[in-house]
């Protein structure tokens, strides 16, 4: 698929941090660069906004994952870990991140770019394009949703360049 990017076009980029945190860590035991998934996904566009939904644990270990999305100039917005009776938890952003996209198309924004391998995002990415904005996707090819890929205007495979989108654990 080939879609065409420039300059003057203006740019949303979506982050579905826990899909991407998870993928990263059980493909390639290690952790997303996202200063460059940032940089790949606006592609020399103007950056209208950079959102990464992120979930809060009862141990606070995501506070240095905070920090870095915030100097890599990405918002972020922040959602408690449900916790149900028996122990099930329950941690994903797919309303808000849905929600943010279509408040965002509705306005001057050109392209909108959803950084997450999840499927149930492909409803979004008709709903964007039925509306008049390139929907793109960047995600690891081989965690992706086949018909997410399919949907979207635009499909970056991070998992072929894992060297530049990935950071190794310690």
């Amino acid at each position: 698929m080939s879609i065409i990017k420039h300059k003057a076009q203006r740019v949303a980029v979506l982050i579905d941090a826990q899909n991407m945190y998870h993928s990263a860590k059980h493909l390639y035991n290690a952790r997303v660069n996202f200063k460059e998934v940032l940089k790949a996904a606006v592609a020399g566009r103007e950056l209208v906004r950079a959102t990464g939904y992120v979930i809060r644990t009862e141990s606070g270990e995501e506070k240095p994952f905070l920090e870095a999305l915030t100097k890599s100039g990405i918002e972020a917005q922040i959602k408690d870990l449900q916790i149900f009776p028996g122990g099930v938890k329950k941690a994903d952003w797919d309303v808000g991140m849905a929600i943010d996209a279509v408040k965002f198309s509705q306005g001057a924004i050109d392209s909108i770019v959803l950084v997450t391998g999840d499927g149930d995002f492909v409803p979004l990415i008709e709903y964007l394009k039925a509306h008049g904005k390139q929907a793109e996707v960047m995600a690891f090819g081989r965690s992706t949703s086949q018909r997410l890929k399919e949907a979207a205007d635009d499909f970056t495979d991070m998992g072929l360049e894992p060297r530049k989108y990935l950071l190794q654990m310690k």
